[in-house]
């Protein structure tokens, strides 16, 4: 069976992609920066870094540090806002082909729902992902995806875009389910699993904290193996959910680990600092490894590790 034998469509609730490959919110910019090293088109989604309603410059330098194997981020969610990113990068980025998600974040329940608002009717975006690992000033700073009511009215406040929602939760808890459970509740189709983990490098000669920020997200290989547990117990507890698998992805079994997990799709993030065409060469991959494995349908592998026949 050749490559072109094989079905990459997937459907994730309301939105159907040619591929189950997209790039990961905050490795892939707000524009289309990775098309001068692949086709946007050939991906199933680039997915912009997270947008907030008002321009925000995040926080000081050192924002990025590498680690043994992966790296760590405090980069504070900077961006333009929505609607400079509406008029100045959004339009190049659809020009080039892309289907698009958009990221959006806040402080609080209104930010997230100005920033939906914003959002709305912006041309070439088929979805919202909400990043609810956002620190929430109305509950001393925890995290909105830490709480189930909190994720629930950040998710509802998101309906204002009038898009399919996509729910990006943290793997920074006890028990996901019923987070999850309350953003599905609210109105997410989907749920992105997961976030980073939270961590932290300290210089030994200064002993002070690398990043300028303190602490920050960790990302890269080092966490695939929790984001993979992560979604396969959500599947295990839920059933079958539609669920976006990110976190260390850098060749087709990564996905494949993913899909089989219970993801429905997988997104590429870390792996775009060290050589950009990672999410390219994934979904090419991705296929010419169903094609070695005699697999039809990308989407048949998804579940496949809960299968006990």
């Amino acid at each position: 069976m050749s490559d072109a034998g094989v079905d990459a469509a997937v459907q994730i609730g309301s939105v159907r992609l040619s591929s189950p490959v997209m790039t990961a919110s905050g490795t892939a910019g707000h524009g289309a920066e990775l098309s001068a090293f692949q086709d946007l088109s050939e991906l199933g989604a680039v997915v912009v870094k997270s947008l907030s309603a008002a321009p925000w410059e995040g926080n000081p330098p050192p924002r990025v540090h590498q680690t043994s194997a992966g790296m760590i981020n405090a980069v504070g969610l900077q961006n333009p806002g929505v609607e400079e990113w509406r008029t100045q990068e959004l339009p190049e980025l659809v020009a080039a082909g892309a289907t698009v998600v958009a990221s959006i974040w806040g402080r609080t329940v209104a930010d997230y729902r100005d920033a939906a608002a914003l959002v709305a009717g912006a041309e070439g975006v088929v979805a919202v992902e909400v990043n609810v690992s956002c620190p929430n000033l109305e509950s001393r700073g925890d995290m909105f995806a830490h709480d189930p009511e909190a994720t629930r009215a950040v998710i509802d406040a998101a309906t204002a875009s009038g898009l399919p929602l996509w729910a990006k939760l943290s793997p920074n808890v006890t028990d996901l389910t019923p987070i999850a459970r309350a953003a599905l509740d609210a109105g997410a189709e989907a749920l992105t699993v997961a976030n980073t983990l939270m961590g932290m490098v300290i210089d030994p000669t200064t002993r002070r904290p690398i990043l300028g920020n303190g602490g920050g997200g960790l990302s890269g290989p080092a966490i695939r193996p929790v984001a993979v547990r992560a979604v396969y117990d959500l599947v295990a507890d839920l059933g079958a959910t539609p669920i976006v698998g990110v976190g260390g992805v850098a060749a087709a079994e990564h996905a494949v680990e993913f899909l089989a997990a219970g993801a429905t799709a997988i997104q590429v993030g870390t792996a775009t600092f060290a050589d950009p065409r990672t999410p390219t060469l994934v979904n090419r991959d991705l296929r010419a490894w169903c094609s070695r494995h005699g697999v039809r349908s990308i989407s048949s592998l998804t579940g496949a590790a809960h299968d006990t026949a």
